[in-house]
């Protein structure tokens, strides 16, 4: 391959990942065709790609972004499965992939800058929460001792009110309320 092309590989390859913070690697090689269609498929659902990359280039496409922890997982055939979704929504989805195709290869990820090796590595980082998870978990936490001051507060008042609540329908009985000494 001349000089040139690779100069356009290079430079498809940082358009097409500018703004790509984490991404899985894949080996894709054995895969039938149906199979692979419907891996792509499953991942096109979950707002995600796989791309085919030449790992030489990659690499020189990569450096200084975020996706430069992909370094260590460049060897052999691989694909990066990248998208619009957080990576561990992509990482689960894969794992699942692979549950049902075990000729699907998870090689790594990286997520922030974070290498994550091999397939226990994207298993790994399935089980982590997705951003959203963990700013409704974040978003909880903050809530739950105001919630706490709130019942605190509320409390007493709700008992006066059952006791003026009972008082009233004593009277409206007809009985007398003794006064307490």
């Amino acid at each position: 391959m001349s000089k040139p092309v690779k100069n356009m590989i290079v430079e498809e390859y940082k358009k097409r990942f500018a703004n790509v913070e984490g991404a899985v690697l894949i080996e894709v090689v054995g895969i039938p065709a149906t199979a692979n269609a419907k891996l792509r498929a499953r991942m096109r659902g979950a707002s995600a790609r796989i791309s085919v990359v030449k790992n030489t280039l990659a690499k020189r496409a990569f450096k200084g972004t975020p996706l430069e922890a992909l370094y260590p997982g460049l060897k052999g055939p691989r694909a990066v499965v990248y998208g619009a979704t957080s990576v561990v929504t992509i990482a689960r989805e894969l794992v699942e992939s692979a549950r049902e195709n075990d000729k699907l290869g998870l090689m790594g990820a990286c997520i922030d800058g974070t290498w994550f090796d091999g397939a226990a590595g994207v298993t790994r980082l399935s089980q982590f929460p997705t951003r959203e998870e963990a700013q409704a978990r974040v978003v909880a936490i903050v809530l739950a001792p105001a919630g706490k001051v709130v019942g605190a507060a509320v409390a007493p008042g709700s008992r006066l009110l059952g006791i003026v609540k009972e008082i009233s329908t004593r009277l409206e009985k007809g009985e007398t309320i003794a006064k307490a000494n």
